[in-house]
């Protein structure tokens, strides 16, 4: 099929979460271009602790349907990428994370109190709380997946039924890894999902306070 590039404006008022896909493959070139989309977010102290698990055999996106409540479009998908976060990636990284900034322009004097400052913020957090900085972190390098999908052509939908112990044993995950979404990834098959609808600005944003209309 004949590659389609949409506009942002275009995805962003079209897009639908696909209930059902042709499972056409998507090629290596467009499946990285999406994945470095991810990688390109923006993330609290520039940690990244996000983790892409890709999952395109028909054997694994089966067991994978199975942990998702038997949704079909996880197996239908071209591909399902399982995006999740890594509570300890900090430690690992902080070097690194560090080396990247200081070549990118960060001065020697911000590099010094970095590691510091981010070695006690992550580590005060509890384990419910490291889970929600995670959910936010991952979220944003999602969206940036599933738009980039879609500007390139394809169709997808983010899914949150899935039971997160099954996934973490089906592929084999760290204990430190936290299941945040999943991301299915192809072509549609059938009519797309109806528009919801999305609330006006004038329900949902407000001017310098609560209960001030914009101006």
């Amino acid at each position: 099929m004949e590659k389609m590039i949409k506009s942002l404006p275009d995805v962003l008022r079209d897009r639908r979460a696909t209930p059902s896909f042709t499972g056409e493959p998507i090629p290596q070139a467009d499946l990285e271009e999406i994945l470095r989309a991810g990688l390109s977010a923006p993330s609290g102290y520039n940690v990244q602790p996000w983790r892409f698990v890709v999952v395109k055999t028909p054997e694994q996106k089966r067991r994978l349907r199975g942990a998702s409540f038997n949704q079909a479009k996880v197996e239908e998908a071209s591909v399902v990428i399982v995006c999740c976060g890594d509570a300890d990636s900090w430690r690992r990284d902080a070097d690194e994370i560090i080396r990247m900034g200081l070549e990118g322009g960060m001065s020697e004097s911000y590099a010094a109190q970095l590691k510091g400052s981010v070695a006690s913020f992550l580590s005060s957090l509890s384990a419910d709380q490291m889970h929600g900085w995670l959910n936010k972190q991952v979220a944003i390098a999602e969206t940036h997946m599933m738009l980039m999908a879609e500007v390139l052509g394809y169709d997808t939908a983010p899914m949150e039924g899935f039971e997160p112990d099954k996934v973490c044993e089906i592929l084999r995950l760290p204990m430190s890894y936290w299941v945040v979404s999943i991301l299915a990834i192809g072509r549609l098959k059938g009519q797309d999902k109806y528009h919801g609808g999305r609330f006006d600005i004038s329900h949902t944003v407000y001017g310098e306070e609560f209960g001030r209309p914009l101006k």
